[in-house]
């Protein structure tokens, strides 16, 4: 079988296609054979050598969100069965023909949902879902600022959001297409965060007093401008850094009663299993009824990794750029 790997760090080109013998599953694992590989930005950090998640190590072979087909189960598995159709987050090796991944964490596929949107479930729209209803805790009627709106996180939590009942959502993006692109998806306000006077523009939406949440992914100085654009009582969730540079926060910044509240999946996976499995009833009642679209940016082989992460780095996508192998 195919599997993407990179011996070094570096540009999109490190990635190689490698022919390997097929993982078998060990206990409590299963075997999926993947018919579509979500792509993340933490894969591409990862292979430029930052530890997002703690680690960046050589040999490294991407991770991602994989839907397919359970082709072999492992000692204990009962959960599912031989011919079920799973998506997982996969931690490393998921650029592959096939993949093995921890039984606890698949989600069972219905057949309405098309393989490569269902990539989006495991760790997009779980992040987007609980960063704003468990981190955020967003109430309805509340205002929410969502910054890099249009990308595989931030699409989903536009609509999320407006699930929940926000009265207003702000969302930010670089190019004129992204922001036509969320309005689409349902934000009452966008704005360009490439313009200088982007978060002005924030506080003439909010009337001066901010966002009531702000999910920020993006580090630098947009995380110190959102942390000012949290409104008194607000709640800040950053659960990324895209730019790959962190500022630090002066506790001053946080004295009209702000919080600021750092997200992370695999927390949530590990310690609050049954919030999990609520939040993907949720997400696909939300799905299955229409109130959540996951967008599919482009569709590339399993050979076009490079092209893929070049797309990612370039910030050239709208929604999700998944490998079909």
């Amino acid at each position: 079988m195919r599997i993407v790997r990179h011996d070094e760090h570096g540009a999109p080109a490190v990635l190689r296609v490698e022919e390997v013998e097929k993982p078998q599953p060990g206990p409590g694992e299963v075997l999926i054979r993947a018919e579509a590989i979500g792509v993340t930005f933490a894969e591409v950090q990862r292979r430029r050598g930052i530890p997002i998640g703690g680690h960046a190590d050589l040999p490294g072979s991407p991770g991602g969100d994989v839907a397919g087909v359970v082709e072999a189960v492992g000692e204990g598995v009962t959960n599912v069965m031989v011919g079920d159709r799973v998506v997982a987050d996969v931690d490393r090796g998921a650029y592959a023909d096939y993949v093995v991944a921890d039984s606890a964490w698949l989600i069972a596929l219905p057949e309405a949902i098309d393989a490569a949107e269902a990539t989006l479930l495991p760790s997009p729209a779980q992040t987007a879902y609980h960063a704003i209803k468990e981190s955020g805790q967003l109430k309805p009627g509340e205002t929410i600022l969502i910054d890099a709106a249009s990308g595989g996180v931030g699409h989903l939590a536009v609509q999320i959001a407006k699930v929940m009942g926000a009265g207003k959502v702000i969302a930010t993006a670089s190019t004129q297409a992204k922001l036509d692109f969320v309005r689409d998806l349902g934000a009452d306000v966008t704005i360009n965060y490439t313009d200088d006077d982007w978060d002005e523009q924030v506080k003439a939406a909010t009337d001066g007093r901010g966002a009531d949440v702000v999910l920020e992914t993006v580090g630098g100085d947009i995380l110190t401008k959102s942390v000012q654009l949290t409104a008194q009582f607000g709640r800040l969730v950053f659960y990324g850094s895209a730019s790959g540079t962190m500022q630090p926060i002066h506790p001053l910044a946080l004295s009209r009663m702000k919080t600021v509240a750092g997200f992370a999946l695999y927390a949530m996976l590990y310690n609050r299993p049954e919030a999990i499995a609520a939040g993907q009833r949720d997400l696909f009642d939300m799905i299955l009824s229409g109130k959540v679209r996951p967008v599919v940016h482009e569709r590339l082989a399993l050979t076009d990794a490079v092209k893929a992460h070049e797309l990612m780095e370039a910030r050239a996508h709208i929604g999700k750029i998944v490998l079909v192998p």
